[in-house]
């Protein structure tokens, strides 16, 4: 697939990449959180070291970064973005992508459908016991 699907980062990235440090500021995450992720399979590319064994995270890394951000933010568990990058690291598995993400669509959409409900209560509640003190006010 030509078209990068990833968030846009923008962002002045050195040629050696980002530190960890740099990287997990500019992604507004903890390092021990990239350090996890790493660790964890979750990156789609092993992370560059420099010489000294230090990680260096390039646009690349940081745009797949903020895309595992956004996918936990959706309520995608760790299994569950260990198992898209590692599709991600496969050629010709668009097919299992696209199947991986419709799921997770449908996840989402239980998940909102749920919110809704408990918004709806919660404006309820609201609504009764602003008549309550509107009442006890007059």
């Amino acid at each position: 697939m030509a078209e990068n699907l990833m968030p846009d980062i923008d962002l002045d990235i050195p040629d050696g990449g980002f530190t960890i440090g740099e990287a997990a500021a500019a992604l507004g995450i903890p390092m021990e959180t990239l350090r996890y992720w790493d660790r964890a399979g979750l990156l789609r590319e092993e992370t560059p070291r420099n010489a000294g064994g230090q990680r260096r995270y390039g646009r690349s890394d940081l745009e797949w970064i903020a895309g595992v951000i956004m996918l936990r933010e959706t309520g995608m568990g760790v299994s569950g973005i260990r198992e898209i990058a590692a599709l991600s690291r496969t050629p010709g598995t668009e097919v299992e992508r696209l199947a991986f993400f419709e799921a997770h669509r449908r996840q989402v959409q239980r998940e909102l459908a749920r919110t809704r409900r408990h918004l709806a209560a919660i404006e309820q509640k609201i609504a009764a016991y602003r008549a309550v003190v509107e009442k006890e006010e007059s």
